[in-house]
């Protein structure tokens, strides 16, 4: 795991001013990557850091050679269509770069002249993935998510007998994955009705998810193993990350193969990436019961039971119609940590996932299932908040809501912060719900007609 270094260090400041108001998500000591052009234009995009209320524009820091040795072919990496390449490099390349941004962004920096003509404020520009996401797996860490859920449809046993043995996963489809700001369309599917035949059409129970995502770095051979104490060097960085789910589709189709249709049709990624080595101030003991099993040896090691959780404050905030239209701030419907959520480490979900031979690659994504607290102010999800949508939840406007309706609007937000270190943030994870972008099997989606959805 990564050490402390210089780059952590609380006193630094950037000649980049909004950087140092103690309140922004991306002071000097985070540095997140992601992908931006300029809102409206043909530009193509291209990889940039996040610095206070700024990107640095790193293809034009590349063209005005400020970078050198190793960290120069980092930064031409990072500065392509997508991160894909420069995650692919390594903790060397990726650190080389952390450095050589950390330094030429400081105050006094001889680089400031040259680097201001870089920026690009965050309020002008728009996002696309930051990788190309060749596969993603969504796992379910989330012990009380877990043990909530479970006690809806299984009181007396709401935890299944394997889940504190293995982390639990199941493959998702990385082509419906979106970045921040895209809508999210309610999906088509079966669910059980009262009568012997299901019915087909809009999900009338659909939720948010409250995760986060984790991006492999350098992958591994097909067959080959990532044993426990090298996993971190396969992990480039952590998003937030919505994996919306239909909740009525997802009970009648899921046995025996799990989710389909409930699933596939959107999950909504953050657009910067915050690296491990910006979290290294922010590492945690991975949180056990008393008396709850010890991993199996391939899944245990003592730095990661030590170091190996993340100390990631998180929240969910929804905004109706309603409220936006009459200026209403979005509310907040809870908070929750990872540390006190996830039961298994992003460490050993990577170890896991290659454990049967399987070739991981750069830019593929590991969801870490919905991360609720033990408390209901806690929830990570309606359906826990809600009771399986029993109570419904009463908002300021004087609206409620059951589940979403279109026309809301999810946000997720998450920082970390700890004495003697620099807060840190994610920037936001946002998806307004639309409705259903056709009404019958078989009709065309509005943009296949020449009308689009007006969103």
């Amino acid at each position: 795991m990564t050490p402390l270094n210089e780059t952590h260090s609380i006193d630094l400041r950037s000649w980049v001013a909004s950087a140092n108001d103690g309140a922004t998500d991306f002071p000097l000591q985070n540095l997140p990557f992601g992908i931006f052009r300029r809102r409206g234009s043909n530009e193509s995009f291209r990889g940039g850091v996040a610095i206070g209320d700024q990107i640095l524009d790193l293809a034009s820091a590349v063209h005005r050679g400020v970078f050198n040795g190793l960290a120069q072919g980092a930064a031409v990496s990072a500065s392509r269509e997508r991160l894909n390449d420069f995650m692919a490099m390594g903790t060397s390349a990726w650190s080389a770069l952390r450095l050589a941004l950390s330094r030429a962004l400081r105050e006094g920096a001889n680089e400031r002249h040259a680097l201001e003509a870089c920026l690009v404020a965050q309020s002008a520009a728009e996002h696309a993935l930051p990788a190309t996401i060749g596969d993603y797996t969504d796992f379910y860490i989330g012990i009380h998510h877990a043990t909530a859920v479970g006690r809806l449809f299984r009181p007396d046993t709401p935890l299944l007998p394997n889940y504190k043995w293995v982390p639990i996963g199941y493959h998702g489809r990385s082509s419906s994955v979106v970045v921040s700001g895209e809508p999210i369309y309610r999906p088509h599917g079966q669910s059980k009705g009262t009568a012997d035949t299901p019915d087909f059409g809009p999900s009338k129970r659909l939720d948010y998810e409250l995760e986060l995502g984790f991006f492999v770095g350098p992958g591994n051979r097909r067959g080959a193993h990532i044993p426990i104490e090298d996993a971190e060097s396969h992990l480039f960085g952590v998003a937030l990350f919505n994996d919306w789910s239909a909740r009525d589709i997802q009970p009648w189709e899921y046995q025996p193969l799990g989710p389909f249709l409930s699933k596939n049709f959107a999950s909504t990624l953050s657009p910067w990436i915050v690296t491990f080595e910006a979290l290294a101030p922010f590492r945690a003991y991975c949180r056990r019961a008393q008396g709850d099993p010890e991993p199996l040896p391939y899944l245990r090691s003592d730095e990661n039971m030590a170091r190996g959780s993340l100390d990631v404050q998180l929240e969910v905030l929804l905004q109706t119609e309603k409220m936006k239209h009459v200026g209403s701030q979005p509310v907040c419907l809870s908070r929750s940590s990872f540390v006190e959520a996830a039961y298994w480490t992003p460490s050993q979900l990577l170890t896991h996932h290659a454990a049967g031979g399987c070739n991981l690659n750069a830019g593929d994504l590991l969801g870490s299932g919905t991360l609720s607290g033990p408390h209901p102010s806690q929830a990570g999800s309606l359906i826990e908040k809600t009771i399986g949508g029993r109570e419904a939840i009463t908002l300021p406007s004087g609206e409620s809501r059951i589940f979403l309706e279109d026309g809301d609007t999810v946000s997720l937000r998450a920082w970390c912060e700890r004495e003697g270190a620099q807060r840190i943030g994610f920037g936001e994870c946002v998806g307004t719900i639309r409705a259903a972008p056709f009404d019958t099997p078989g009709a065309l989606h509005p943009a296949q007609t020449g009308h689009p959805h007006g969103d």
